[in-house]
């Protein structure tokens, strides 16, 4: 199986930080935060890695070459302009060939086990995780292994940012036979999960979205008393 990891946001809510640096590359504990991603990577087997690029993205292959230093091989695939989640993935297709693939987003810190990820049982696989203070609805409910577009808060989870995704998942766009430019991942698998082909499971180890300065610092702090 394939990855990619999804780094090619603009990190708005992270700047002054993300002015010079694109929010994958801020360091954690010494550490770039995708590095971690690429070494569970590599740690769970995984050889072939995408990870897009657009804000600031010349600076991804300069620091990370192309996999070297982890036995795997990556690749970049280029954005004009950022794509959002929807958009960049279509973008990768090509690189990402016509087997399920991993997708994580480059700004989440999470320890879930690689290895154990597998082929979605419908388009998509999402791992959930409890909602955090600052998304305390969620995103989706889970039902029977299923993921479900609505729930009440109560019976919600966020989505991790980690997921299997099959390629089928973007034929409906691929049908309309022109580029499509920006769009969200949401609403493809909203649709699907109406058609019961969106499959999930609820992880319950470390996962942060590490979406401000503050989210940040308090990661960094945990590592390194950890460390």
């Amino acid at each position: 199986m394939k990855a990619m990891i999804l780094a090619a946001g603009l990190g708005k809510r992270m700047r002054p930080l993300t002015l010079s640096c694109p929010k994958p590359l801020l360091p954690v504990n010494d550490k770039p935060l995708i590095v971690y991603h690429l070494e569970r990577l590599a740690a769970a087997g995984f050889q072939d890695v995408v990870i897009n690029q657009a804000w600031l993205g010349h600076m991804l292959p300069e620091a990370l070459g192309y996999g070297s230093e982890w036995g795997i091989n990556i690749q970049y695939s280029a954005e004009e302009e950022v794509l959002e989640t929807g958009g960049g993935i279509y973008n990768a297709l090509p690189l990402l060939g016509n087997e399920p693939f991993l997708v994580i987003n480059g700004d989440v810190f999470i320890d879930y086990p690689l290895q154990n990820l597998s082929n979605p049982k419908g388009v998509a696989h999402l791992v959930l995780v409890d909602n955090p203070l600052q998304h305390p609805n969620g995103d989706f409910g889970l039902e029977n292994d299923l993921v479900v577009a609505q729930a009440e808060p109560e019976n919600s989870y966020t989505f991790s940012g980690l997921s299997v995704i099959s390629p089928e998942l973007f034929h409906r766009v691929a049908e309309n036979g022109s580029t499509p430019g920006a769009f969200p991942l949401a609403p493809l698998l909203r649709e699907a999960m109406k058609n019961q082909q969106v499959s999930g499971e609820y992880y319950a180890g470390r996962w942060c979205d590490v979406g401000t300065p503050e989210r940040l610092a308090t990661l960094d702090a945990t590592l390194r008393a950890e460390s």
